[in-house]
């Protein structure tokens, strides 16, 4: 009961957040990481998103490769944008730091990207650097899986009219139904508004 508690208000903030901006990522969209994967090997699927500033739509596929603590992934899309399509391209890496016991709460990964917006318009290229924090929550009786997670971003932009450097606040939650699925949400606080939603297929 005291979980389940728990993981109605670790949602109603995620969805108060999602309500107000978010953050960019290596390709200028708003999908921010969970501490840890969901899948055993790999996975690939597919993400959605309103990148705010950056454009008005994004369509990416991705898929990531894990072993051990580390994971890394490769993401490509398009954007569309006032003055014509971008192609968004980029990778990242994710490696699990911080294992939540008694005197800390959560677990955490430290993660890393490269990525540009290219294409139409001015090139833009960014480098996200981020601490991500959260909790695994298990659905009793179910192979359900809740992941609620914080997911504070650095991340320098270069290219266009100014370089410049965006602090950013990822709140998203990963749900994962069964051994193979998993669906992502995510918004946040930040310079830069937005929110995403990806599907994403495990092995």
């Amino acid at each position: 009961m005291r979980r389940s508690f728990c993981v109605g208000i670790l949602a109603l903030a995620l969805f108060a957040g999602l309500a107000t901006s978010a953050a960019a990522q290596e390709t200028g969209t708003p999908i921010f990481k969970a501490p840890y994967r969901a899948f055993e090997n790999h996975e690939f699927g597919a993400s959605l998103s309103d990148p705010g500033d950056f454009g008005d739509l994004a369509v990416e596929g991705f898929y990531r490769y894990g072993r051990g603590q580390n994971d890394f992934s490769v993401r490509a899309g398009f954007l569309d944008r006032p003055g014509g399509t971008a192609f968004l391209i980029g990778g990242d890496f994710r490696t699990q730091v911080l294992s939540y016991s008694e005197s800390f709460p959560f677990d955490g990964a430290l993660t890393l990207g490269l990525g540009g917006i290219l294409g139409e318009g001015d090139d833009m290229f960014l480098l996200p650097v981020g601490v991500s924090l959260g909790r695994r929550f298990d659905v009793e009786g179910s192979s359900t899986t809740f992941v609620p997670f914080l997911h504070p971003n650095i991340v320098p932009v270069f290219g266009g009219s100014d370089d410049d450097v965006a602090f950013t606040l990822g709140l998203g939650v990963d749900i994962r139904f069964g051994q193979q699925w998993a669906v992502r949400a995510s918004g946040g606080l930040g310079d830069i508004e937005g929110v995403g939603v990806s599907v994403a297929y495990l092995r």
